[in-house]
């Protein structure tokens, strides 16, 4: 699949393999990007489990304290939440079982060696990346390729 320049393969494959997002840091205001971004996922088909002790529920969904009170397994962990703040959620990402897919940082999260104790557990690491963006891109670039398919399909029944 081509996936377009700026996205990896990688990237591709796990947003079309995965079903289960939990949003960590996630927000209630609508015009925040922790709001919007996981409303998008949502909406594109995503089971989406709010992670934030300051919420009972967000998108409709019961919002969980935190990773481990959550009772079903995880495919993408996605981390709404200060780069300083990223190493105690290592420590509880790598507490699940089973463990997520991957870990999702978003634009502008990023945090080396964090990223590395991830990657070591066998967990894909994606960071400084927005989700929606390369979900979005993803779309496109699939529907790209599948009106060209039916263009030549169509070509081929003249």
């Amino acid at each position: 699949m081509d996936a377009g320049d700026n996205m990896p393969e990688g990237i591709a494959a796990l947003l079309e393999t995965a079903k289960t997002v939990a949003v960590v840091g996630i927000k209630s205001r609508t015009t925040e990007d922790a709001f919007r971004i996981p409303l998008y996922m949502q909406q594109a088909g995503y089971q989406v489990i709010p992670i934030n002790p300051k919420f009972d529920a967000v998108l409709d969904e019961t919002c969980y304290p935190n990773l481990g009170a959550v009772d079903q397994a995880i495919d993408i962990v996605n981390l709404f939440r200060a780069s300083e703040h990223i190493p105690a959620h290592v420590d509880e990402i790598l507490a699940l079982d089973p463990r997520p897919m991957a870990v999702w940082m978003q634009l502008g999260i990023h945090h080396g060696p964090s990223a590395k104790r991830l990657r070591e557990a066998g967990i894909e690491v994606i960071q400084d990346r927005c989700i929606m963006v390369d979900h979005r891109h993803l779309q496109s670039s699939s529907s790209a390729s599948n009106s060209t398919s039916n263009d030549q399909t169509s070509g081929d029944r003249s």
